[in-house]
């Protein structure tokens, strides 16, 4: 089953003629819309919360947590139901709609921290939808041995707009005066053009052919969530990638980090993560073509290095140009090396009927373990400082650094199962 599914995924590339595949540019695009409108929204939510509202640290990194880590379940279903009957770009495109309508409900929130909430989730639910059965298209449509440069593509494209997205919510907050509500209205519209997007260039089952759209046997949802990690190697992807999930503060902490340090005005805040975005623009294609060539695990740890790194800067550095610099590049060089490359070194160890229920079972692990390193850092912060907090960061990753790198394997195959 493998087998046929990178046969076919070989004679697309040799039709384009080392060019990125048709549905990778078309997905590429899709995300590359909907980010702007994801991106103007994240961009100002740190800020809203903990500068507007008022919430603590602690506060804040539950929220975060939420942002980043309630979709666990989701992401699994989500993953499941792509697979059955290769039906991953209608999940995908549901998953797009939700977000775009969640937009509405921040705007009708009016500033409770409730409706913020639920608003939150609702997007992060739409992401957990639709992250996995998108990942699974593109895997799908490319060559083993070319996963990496397509992951990249698409991860330039789609920072594409988490570049434009914070620039967008800048002008717009100073255009109207710090009026959020345009900002969410702006976003919804974006949001709306993204799913409009999918429907109308991304090919859908037919395309994929018989074989990337079976079901497979009809087993129990849970045996079928699990199967993935029946694969040793896959086993230790996964654990890996948990590892690190779980050191791992989150670039909103870093960013507030900065802006707390620094002491720069507020209205400067959502332009921080145009750094991070342009450095990820920059290397993301690289990073995917070095894992390409070289093995995926190194542009990963190489990745996570570059985040430790960075938190080392927050506690050694005060210089008002080199800190928010140095920062803002290396945690880009972090998901340039380490976001699209991780479902690069995934991909071929996974059948290609499991390939979304694979991917959405280790970007749930990832995102579990991120919503506990949230709240970890939120609640250590808030006792006894954010210096102290950072320490423990540091000391945490360095840890987790040294165990990814014993558990990925170091040599890279086809899958034992199908």
């Amino acid at each position: 089953m493998y087998l046929a599914s990178t046969g076919a995924a070989a004679a697309t590339a040799q039709l384009t003629r080392g060019r990125v595949a048709g549905p990778v540019l078309a997905l590429g695009t899709v995300s590359l819309v909907t980010d702007i409108s994801s991106e103007m929204v994240t961009a100002v939510l740190p800020l809203y919360f903990v500068l507007q509202l008022g919430l603590s640290p602690l506060q804040f990194g539950f929220l975060d947590g939420l942002y980043n880590g309630v979709t666990a379940l989701v992401r699994l279903v989500g993953g499941h139901a792509a697979d059955r009957g290769g039906r991953h770009k209608l999940v995908a495109g549901a998953g797009y709609a939700l977000s775009a309508v969640s937009r509405l409900g921040l705007l009708l929130a009016g500033g409770g921290t409730a409706g913020i909430s639920a608003a939150i989730a609702a997007d992060r639910i739409g992401k957990g939808v639709r992250t996995a059965p998108r990942d699974a298209l593109i895997s799908l449509s490319s060559p083993p041995d070319a996963l990496g440069r397509a992951f990249g593509v698409h991860r330039a494209m789609d920072t594409t707009g988490a570049l434009l997205g914070p620039l967008a919510a800048f002008a717009l907050l100073w255009a109207t005066a710090d009026a959020y509500d345009a900002v969410f209205v702006v976003s919804f519209c974006v949001g709306l053009l993204g799913v409009l997007l999918l429907v109308a260039f991304v090919p859908g089952r037919d395309a994929l052919g018989p074989v990337a759209a079976a079901a497979g046997p009809r087993t129990p949802l849970r045996h079928r969530i699990a199967e993935p990690l029946r694969d040793a190697a896959f086993r230790r992807i996964m654990l890996a990638a948990a590892l690190l999930g779980a050191a791992t503060i989150g670039d909103s902490f870093v960013y507030l980090l900065l802006q707390k340090q620094l002491d720069f005005a507020v209205r400067w805040f959502p332009l921080l993560p145009l750094g991070t975005a342009a450095v990820y623009l920059l290397l993301a294609v690289p990073a995917g073509r070095l894992g390409d060539r070289v093995g995926r695990r190194v542009p990963f740890l190489f990745g996570h290095a570059a985040l430790l790194a960075a938190y080392l800067l927050l506690l050694t550095v005060d210089d008002g140009t080199v800190l928010p610099a140095g920062v803002l590049v290396l945690v880009g060089v972090f998901y340039a090396a380490t976001d699209g490359v991780l479902m690069a070194l995934a991909g071929p160890v996974l059948p290609a009927a499991r390939q979304a229920s694979g991917m959405a079972l280790l970007q749930t692990g990832q995102a579990l373990c991120r919503l506990l390193a949230a709240a970890g850092f939120g609640a250590v912060w808030t006792l006894w400082g954010s210096r102290t907090a950072l320490v423990v960061a540091v000391v945490v990753l360095a840890a987790a650094l040294a165990g990814a790198a014993v558990l990925l394997p170091r040599t890279e195959r086809r899958p034992s199962w199908s």
